[in-house]
């Protein structure tokens, strides 16, 4: 019963993934394609070029993820802690909304929000508040915002399970025992909740640092990150190979992001 999930990760997983090592190695050849022989000149310039890239796409994507997390973990314990269910559900649904719309149209009403004709800017002229309007657009401040929003949910979710599967008694328990509602947390909801942290900065850190989508409509050459340089070097005449390379050093990236969740979530987990 195994054999179709086992052909499904085998030929659209597995195999992509060692063409993509393999090509990784090859040189430039002819219109961008590899061909043979054999180099490590690209890894070399992934390193050398494109590390400060590499740098940026990784602090961008901690960030988003602890923003999330600091507007997130409010918001799913202020969801789970409501005693009406109707409340809860609105409150889901509210946060799940979002996801009826495709991302690239949320993407693009961002840009028309923070464009110098946009609504801020224009509530920000109309006040008075400033004579021109800011430069809101094409900023790495922009990429942030569109990050924060669209991966938010995926914050929210994990933590919202956690927090409603936790027992309450404990809390009453630290109270009993002399705590004070900052020590309760620190000592005993948040270690108990921690799994749904984790996963839930996993979920949102994984495609934050692979991004292409928002970096290029609300970065514009300030955003540029690691899924932009791959996204370009397959356009045209690219260059496959250091596509690959940079493939392939984001993959490693994710690989250690679940790494870290193997080894602490199971442990929140016990």
């Amino acid at each position: 019963m195994a054999l179709p999930a086992a052909f499904w990760l085998f030929f659209f997983f597995v195999l992509p993934l060692v063409i993509v090592f393999v090509v990784s190695f090859l040189t430039r050849g002819r219109g961008g394609v590899g061909q043979l022989p054999f180099t490590l000149e690209n890894y070399e310039r992934v390193f050398n070029v494109f590390l400060g890239v590499i740098q940026g796409s990784v602090w961008t994507a901690l960030l988003t993820t602890v923003i999330c997390l600091l507007v997130g973990y409010p918001l799913a314990f202020f969801i789970a802690t409501r005693k009406r269910q109707w409340v809860r559900t609105l409150a889901l649904f509210l946060v799940i909304l979002p996801f009826w719309t495709n991302f690239l149209v949320r993407t693009y009403a961002l840009q028309t929000i923070l464009g110098r004709e946009g609504i801020i800017n224009n509530l920000l002229v109309g006040l008075g508040l400033t004579a021109q309007p800011l430069q809101l657009l094409n900023t790495t401040d922009a990429v942030l915002l569109g990050l924060v929003y669209g991966f938010l949910p995926f914050m929210v979710l994990p933590i919202y399970a956690s927090v409603e599967r936790f027992d309450f008694h404990f809390v009453e328990a630290a109270h009993d025992l002399g705590a004070n509602d900052l020590r309760t947390f620190i000592r005993v909801i948040f270690p108990l909740t921690l799994p749904g942290v984790i996963a839930g900065s996993i979920l949102v850190f994984i495609p934050a640092i692979g991004a292409f989508v928002t970096p290029d409509l609300l970065g514009g050459t300030r955003g540029i990150m690691i899924g932009n340089l791959i996204n370009d070097q397959f356009k045209g005449s690219g260059n496959q190979p250091l596509g690959s390379a940079l493939s392939i050093v984001i993959m490693a990236l994710v690989m250690l992001a679940l790494l870290v969740y193997v080894r602490f979530g199971d442990r929140g987990d016990d």
